[in-house]
């Protein structure tokens, strides 16, 4: 878990519980403002009873439910949440919406399921800003994983939190090799969106554990100096 100063000169500390799910250990995120009563969720997966009971435990309640993108291990819960919490508005990019309710486009038929997401409630392009439980969410366009993918920002003071789903991990970058992945879009996503961030902003991505844009210029294989990248002057 992640947890901001007390003193935060913008006021509530910001909280983000991550809740990893099997078989992918996709991680979804629950989000909110310390002492708030409401939160976000971020990817709900496979396993949306553990994200229901840690709502609960927290005497929350979601007031929007935000998918990355449309592929199954991250939308798989959006039926669950739906059902306990009907008010909370599903949200996902324009470009991924159509991926909710079809098997095939998001993957769930290749891996032997029958995934059927409700519609989305509101969609999201780059440029959008999304307000819900006290926060301002940017939307940055950042497709190359999936065709429509993209990351939700939060600023809060000095402190930048991005949720940024399956486009950049902790040594890794998301696949590009399904249908509406391509690699160049994916890298020039990561440069253009996310690596011009300052470099403490923390990354939550879609499967693993946490870093920062800084560690991701620095060591990433893929994508930071070890595979060419170079700050622009």
């Amino acid at each position: 878990m992640a947890d901001t100063s007390a003193n935060h000169p913008v006021g509530r500390s910001v909280r983000v519980e991550a809740v990893p799910s099997v078989p992918f250990d996709e991680n979804a995120y629950v989000v909110w403002l310390e002492g708030a009563g409401e939160c976000v969720v971020f990817d709900p997966g496979l396993q949306p009873g553990k994200i229901i009971d840690l709502i609960e435990a927290e005497s929350l309640t979601p007031s929007a439910l935000f998918c990355t993108h449309g592929h199954t291990d991250h939308i798989a819960g959006n039926e669950a949440m739906k059902r306990r919490w009907p008010d909370a508005p599903l949200v996902i990019g324009e470009g991924d919406a159509s991926k909710l309710t079809d098997p095939v486009g998001n993957l769930s038929a290749a891996f032997g399921f029958d995934v059927r997401s409700p519609e989305a409630d509101e969609t999201v392009t780059g440029g959008d800003v999304y307000r819900a439980a006290g926060m301002e969410f940017e939307v940055l366009d950042t497709p190359g994983h999936s065709a429509g993918h993209v990351t939700f920002l939060l600023r809060r003071g000095d402190q930048f939190h991005v949720f940024a789903g399956d486009v950049l991990f902790r040594g890794s970058v998301g696949r590009s090799d399904f249908p509406d992945g391509d690699f160049d879009t994916l890298r020039e996503s990561i440069h253009s969106r996310l690596f011009t961030l300052p470099d403490e902003a923390i990354v939550y991505p879609g499967h693993g554990p946490t870093t920062t844009v800084g560690h991701e210029k620095r060591t990433n294989p893929f994508v930071g100096a070890p595979a060419g990248w170079a700050a622009p002057d």
